[in-house]
């Protein structure tokens, strides 16, 4: 039944990509209801990687989570939005201090956009001597923005120390940004600051408080399988039970 689901879903996001060449370097599809995906490409050691990142059109103007991870599509970004909508971004939250997540704080500030994160991503970039955001917010909080309500959640450390997971409860849309790898992902990818003891538990939070979501969003990769999160949760198992046998790589 999930396979027929995510074939349903990729023929419909299929035929709501804005007629975009699939070598756009920014490619903007359709989800659901007012939602949007959009997907940027980097240059991470010689090989080209996307990025996952969402939006949201509401009466008050369309909430960003994430920023591109091209720096070049962050005014594209914003172009597209008013042209293909008539709405001006209102808002952007980081989901960890990673540059594919909070690298567009400073320029979308500059542009009058009110921009969010947790305190422990604040303190992560403010270590990191890099821009950070205008606003902190509490590890668990409740957004109303016009017609939409959605809450914004700390689960615990994962793929990063900071990484937080947004839901929109009415609409059962889960927003994991790269606490939750992609269900076509082979492994847990970069680990430079995760904790893959802490992931685990982690998970099972964001699976007992948020159930039965009909759409998650990965942070790379391939998003339109919903089998992404007990995918997560496989890998970080198998990734656990290699290391204490000594079979991972370094």
């Amino acid at each position: 039944m999930r396979k027929v689901a995510a074939i349903v879903l990729f023929f419909i996001i299929l035929s709501n990509s804005f007629g975009q060449s699939k070598n756009s370097p920014l490619q903007i599809s359709h989800l659901v209801g007012d939602f949007y995906v959009y997907k940027t490409f980097h240059d991470y050691k010689g090989t080209l990687i996307s990025a996952n990142a969402l939006y949201l059109i509401t009466d008050k103007g369309a909430v960003l989570f994430d920023a591109p991870w091209d720096k070049s599509q962050f005014q594209p970004l914003l172009d597209s939005i008013k042209s293909k909508h008539n709405k001006n971004i209102v808002m952007c939250f980081a989901t960890h201090s990673h540059e594919d997540r909070a690298g567009g704080l400073e320029f979308f500030r500059q542009k009058g956009i009110k921009t969010y994160t947790i305190k422990l991503t604040d303190e992560i970039l403010k270590n990191k001597n890099e821009k950070r955001a205008e606003f902190v917010i509490p590890n668990d909080t409740v957004f109303q923005v016009g017609n939409y309500q959605f809450e914004v959640y700390y689960p615990g450390k994962g793929h990063a120390p900071d990484n937080i997971v947004v839901w929109f409860g009415k609409e059962k849309v889960l927003y994991g940004g790269c606490f939750v790898k992609s269900a076509e992902a082979k492994d847990l990818g970069y680990l430079g600051d995760s904790n893959v003891n802490e992931w685990e538990k982690s998970i099972k939070k964001v699976q007992a408080k948020f159930k039965n979501p009909k759409y998650i969003i990965p942070g790379h990769e391939d998003w339109t399988d919903t089998g992404s999160l007990d995918h997560t949760l496989k890998l970080v198992q198998e990734y656990k039970k290699n290391a204490s046998a000594g079979l991972n790589k370094k």
